[in-house]
């Protein structure tokens, strides 16, 4: 008798595990092609047709680094897209910037030096020091851990446009007994004699990317799928980062396969390359390069990323876009009884499709509890490190991340009407506009954006009730929910160029409405106001613009 859906099985999971924990999966490389066939060769095995893809990325895979201090040698890393020093290294002067935030920035003067910045290396500081001249970083961890990451704030590959936007700066990394140290010394005004050396092996490199695809029975070659994806690229071994999602991945597929005659849709799962070594590109890459296919077919994306962390008793925090977050609440208290509150989704996780306008959900699922360190991730001490091994897999955990993964693909299968709340959109919506206009005051007509949000909720509750009609009515229903969510999804997402990629930064909410938020922030008695409100018109034109057109999609769901 076949499994049924959500019995996820703790030996397959843990099988595929110890295959991933065989090899170090660095972008690009013949121990990561291995892997892939392994993939590969398993989903064949379930039954999906299986395409290999190869393309040139931008790949920056950290070698050796030295740090000394008045001489003496520290443990240090670098990091993916930092700058390689000359042979003879750097040095400089230090100066302490704190967290290394704009502020912090702001009140230093850093140019031709070293700044020491409390907190593990991330793009956003890499930004802020090259912009401001420095000639390199030296992180100081929050743990005695070293915490491999990419730090280029441009998402996917560059272009010529972006390139220059990579860090310029030699950055390393070290524990946080000799950062401490450091920082009492800088503290009490002593000249500390420093030097970084760093070799980074950043280049265009040939990467794989495979994608599975299993069809509703019955369905046209051109009807929507739900997209399912995860990285396969790893720091060291990788075994939670990414080889639980991968292992997720392919139990679902098996377990979700079997029930291929009941699916209204089908199901595409793509392993990606280029995550970890080179910010996302993997996932960018297929973006734009099958651009049309996800526009007219992808009706949602959920994406996996570090399931089965021993310790990760946390399900109520992942991320997931306003119109799924009714779904994401029902799957995890369906199957572990937590209240989902759920929260924005960052700027991560490959997250490359909201340009496209798909909806998406998840990325990393399960999180460890607070702990006394201030951590970039809530995914354990082991994460981007050599510990990142098998030891520190909970296979109960995982098998209930795994559950809810299926839970929430089998809704967005076999759903009539697909699971999209868009009153839940336009309330999130209406709130940040309330916020805006009262700001704003008599200096720009907002009306026409809330007439435009109130109609999005009715139009919106008209499509929810009529979720249980007839089949011909779901197929409409389904066609003017994925319209609309072309319009509605780049504008809480993106800045408003759904064909290029936003930098790999913090953004705010919304920051298509950037324009607005602007003029919101200005004194209201400002000298230069009129320039604002130049801007900010032609923001609330473009919003009312693509509220129009969703509104007008799911109109048309009922015209006879």
């Amino acid at each position: 008798m076949a499994d049924e859906p959500n019995n996820a099985d703790v030996g397959h999971l843990m099988a595929h595990l110890r295959e991933f924990s065989r090899r170090v999966k660095l972008s690009g490389t013949p121990e990561e092609l291995e892997s892939f066939g392994y993939l590969e060769r398993q989903m064949t095995s379930y039954g999906y047709r299986t395409e290999l893809l190869f393309h040139e990325a931008f790949i920056s895979l950290p070698g050796q680094a030295k740090v000394e201090i008045d001489g003496v040698a520290l443990r240090c890393i670098t990091h993916s897209m930092a700058a390689s020093s000359p042979p003879g290294g750097i040095s400089g002067e230090l100066v302490h910037v704190g967290e290394g935030t704009e502020a912090d920035f702001s009140q230093a003067e850093v140019a031709g030096k070293i700044v020491v910045v409390d907190g593990i290396a991330t793009e956003e500081v890499a930004a802020l020091a090259s912009a401001a001249g420095a000639r390199g970083q030296l992180h100081i961890s929050p743990t005695e851990h070293l915490h491999e990451m990419c730090v280029s704030p441009v998402w996917g590959n560059p272009s010529q446009h972006t390139r220059d936007q990579l860090p310029a700066t030699v950055i390393c990394s070290i524990g946080n007994h000799d950062g401490a140290a450091l920082r009492q010394r800088l503290a009490a005004g002593q000249n500390v004699k420093t030097w970084l050396f760093a070799e980074v092996d950043t280049r265009w490199t040939k990467t794989p990317l495979l994608v599975a695809e299993m069809p509703a029975q019955g369905g046209a070659a051109d009807d929507p799928f739900i997209l399912l994806s995860g990285h396969h690229d790893t720091w060291h071994y990788g075994v939670m980062d990414n080889g639980g999602a991968n292992a997720t991945m392919l139990e679902a597929a098996r377990l979700l396969g079997q029930t291929a005659s009941s699916w209204k849709r089908g199901l595409r799962i793509c392993f990606w390359s280029g995550h970890s070594h080179g910010r996302y590109c993997g996932s960018a890459w297929y973006a734009d390069e099958y651009f049309d296919d996800l526009e007219r077919r992808c009706a949602v994306h959920v994406n996996v990323d570090s399931t089965g962390g021993k310790g990760a008793a946390i399900l109520s925090n992942s991320s997931v876009v306003d119109e799924l977050r009714p779904l994401a609440a029902e799957a995890i208290e369906k199957i572990t009884g937590q209240r989902h509150a759920g929260r924005r989704h960052g700027r991560a996780a490959d997250q490359s499709f909201w340009g496209v306008g798909i909806p998406s959900m998840f990325g990393s699922l399960s999180h460890q509890p607070a702990g006394p360190a201030k951590m970039l991730t809530a995914l354990g001490w082991w994460w981007h490190t050599p510990h990142d091994t098998i030891e520190h897999i909970d296979p109960d955990n995982l098998r209930r991340d795994t559950q809810i993964i299926i839970e929430v693909l089998e809704r967005l299968l076999v759903s009539p009407v697909l699971p999209l709340d868009y009153t839940v959109y336009a309330a999130s919506l209406e709130e940040e506009l309330t916020r805006l206009r009262s700001a704003i005051g008599e200096r720009l007509d907002l009306s026409s954006i809330a007439g435009e949000i109130a109609e999005l909720r009715s139009n919106a509750q008209a499509v929810l009730a009529a979720s249980d009609g007839c089949l011909k009515q779901a197929e409409r229903l389904n066609a003017a929910l994925m319209a609309a969510s072309r319009q509605l999804v780049p504008l809480n997402y993106t800045h408003g160029d759904r064909f290029l990629h936003d930098r790999a930064l913090p953004h705010p909410p919304w920051p298509a409405l950037a324009g607005l938020r602007e003029l919101a922030g200005l004194p209201k008695h400002a000298s230069d106001t009129a320039f604002y409100v130049v801007h900010a018109r032609q923001t609330r034109n473009r919003i009312a613009h693509a509220l129009r057109n969703a509104n007008a999609a799911l109109r048309s769901a009922f015209d006879t």
